[in-house]
């Protein structure tokens, strides 16, 4: 079981401070891992990774930067000084962001894991296909994250379906951060690539991420231990 709580990351996706100290209090013990996104990050600040970060957990902060080289390379910098362990860029933004996201830890003590988000897990090829973009989204995660790998980035996003494809490419060496994870049963939201545990970590999957499927179950802690003993049937297979 302790392997497996080293490769869930519950997914922090509540509008106020209040409501991810509630969350996290009553997940305290079983989880390990939390993920800092968009929404919570806009409402609480810097000052929630800080005090996640303080509080003994491994943070993952998840806002996809996007923008141009320069801007980029800094957000980097100034994530990596709030003591998060994993962090996202958007592949989307290219390989000269990409190569100056990653140089902006060369002289970070201790970095936090670069992570490029491919596709998200939302999308299908009608939503690709709306914009502007032809290939099937198996084959615009296996673009991306091959241009990625070429920029000197070793992590990367992509839904259950195409993690087999990218631990092809990068080997052992790649760190292969996965959400669109449902229990058998589970409702799918507003995912439309998904897979249970066992299945994703069985196709290379490093890390797991879950949201809903925890955060909104009556028992949260409860609803973890069990989605933890299925990873650690399938990390033991």
């Amino acid at each position: 079981m302790e392997e497996a709580r080293k490769r869930l990351i519950v997914a922090l996706d509540v509008s106020s401070t209040e409501a991810a100290e509630d969350m996290v209090r009553r997940l305290e013990g079983t989880c390990q891992w939390f993920k800092v996104g968009l929404e919570l990050f806009t409402a609480a600040g810097p000052a929630v990774v800080e005090a996640l970060a303080a509080r003994g957990h491994s943070v993952f902060l998840d806002l996809k930067l996007h923008d141009i080289p320069n801007t980029v390379a800094g957000a980097v910098g100034s994530a990596a000084g709030l003591g998060v362990r994993m962090m996202t860029v958007h592949a989307a933004g290219g390989p000269a962001m990409l190569a100056e996201a990653r140089a902006a830890l060369d002289d970070v003590a201790d970095p936090p894991q670069l992570l490029a988000v491919t596709v998200l897990t939302s999308m299908d090829a009608e939503q690709l296909k709306a914009t502007g973009v032809k290939r099937s989204p198996a084959e615009q995660v296996e673009l991306l994250a091959r241009m990625g790998w070429e920029a000197g980035i070793r992590g990367f996003v992509c839904s259950p379906q195409e993690v087999m494809a990218v631990r092809a490419l990068t080997g052992a060496e790649g760190v292969l951060v996965v959400p669109g994870i449902r229990p058998a049963g589970a409702e799918a939201g507003d995912q439309k690539r998904m897979a249970t545990p066992a299945d994703a970590l069985c196709a290379g999957a490093s890390y797991l991420v879950v949201g809903r499927p925890i955060t909104r179950a009556p028992e949260p802690a409860k609803a973890a231990e069990a989605i933890l003993k299925e990873m650690a049937q399938a990390i033991a297979f």
